[in-house]
């Protein structure tokens, strides 16, 4: 199972040029079961780092384009009335797939964004009274564009819990930037990529990621780290019970990555600005942002020996 996440994340960083820790992460949210987030200019290559990971993983992938006159029943899928039989039929969405790109979720309306939130907690959407289960595994990647781009809508604070990672790919190497503009667009690199798991491997791999072990220390240690987040005058309010439960299956991930079955402090460490970074809102008074305030926080806490 190694030899093939290793082969993956090389295929990943022939794809994605420059970015081996982000693409690490991205392979972290999945194997953790959580969902992505990724925030950053148009054009830096969220997209095309999407299509990839669907490709490599063997997964089924439906894109969704987010705009402002999109609705709900979109994404979920709607009944429509078939004369011929007589009887309403149901007619699902683009939701029901492995992989799910939302691409630019935060220029659809809130209405809209929200009808994600039952399909990523619950893994399942309900539909005019009768609820649908979706495909296993499930895995929503969902890009954002800056929030002072024009047309965009933030992202809630319950919608923004629901991403375990967030990511920014941001500009590349000079060195890299130079290979890309002499190879040429990756994306259809990306669209041929060779699947090298199945969904089954795949799900057999988050099964024992779940079974790493994690110390009495090491949850001690983290309990920490939530709470500071709660104490500081940087931050309008602290991290909540499910961002701990977020840092523990992250930490599992890295480590089951580093091919260890328990969780050590540098995994914590590793894992804690990405998945808690969106879910801290600094205070007016603050000069810093979320991800400032947990880098902070993870520099100023002791560490168990």
């Amino acid at each position: 199972m190694q030899q093939r996440i290793d082969a993956i994340k090389q295929t990943l960083n022939n794809i994605v040029l420059g970015k081996e820790s982000q693409v690490e992460m991205a392979i972290v949210c999945l194997l953790a079961k959580g969902h992505l987030l990724i925030e950053d200019l148009p054009g830096m290559g969220k997209t095309t780092l999407a299509h990839a990971i669907s490709r490599v993983f063997g997964l089924e992938f439906q894109r969704i384009q987010f705009t402002s006159d999109l609705l709900p029943a979109d994404i979920t899928g709607t009944a429509i009335f078939d004369r011929n039989q007589q009887a309403f039929s149901f007619h699902p969405g683009p939701i029901f797939s492995q992989v799910i790109l939302a691409d630019e979720i935060n220029r659809a309306t809130p209405k809209t964004q929200s009808a994600l939130l039952e399909a990523m907690e619950e893994h399942q959407v309900t539909i005019e009274g009768e609820t649908r289960k979706l495909p296993s595994p499930f895995f929503v990647i969902a890009t954002q564009n800056p929030a002072h781009q024009i047309g965009t809508y933030p992202l809630p604070e319950s919608q923004l819990d629901r991403f375990l990672v967030r990511l920014s790919l941001g500009y590349p190497h000079p060195e890299f930037e130079k290979s890309l503009l002499l190879s040429g667009e990756k994306r259809a690199m990306a669209n041929s990529a060779k699947p090298q798991l199945t969904s089954e491997q795949l799900i057999e791999m988050q099964y024992q990621v779940e079974q790493i072990n994690v110390s009495e220390s090491i949850v001690d240690y983290l309990l920490k780290l939530v709470i500071e987040t709660r104490r500081s005058p940087d931050l309008v309010h602290g991290l909540s019970p499910r961002a701990g439960l977020a840092i523990t299956q992250a930490a599992k991930a890295y480590a089951w990555l580093q091919q260890r079955d328990f969780v050590i402090p540098e995994d914590v460490q590793h894992v804690f600005v990405s998945v808690v970074g969106h879910r801290l809102q600094a205070s007016g008074q603050s000069q810093l942002n979320g991800d400032d305030v947990a880098e902070a926080i993870l520099q100023n806490t002791a560490v168990p020996l």
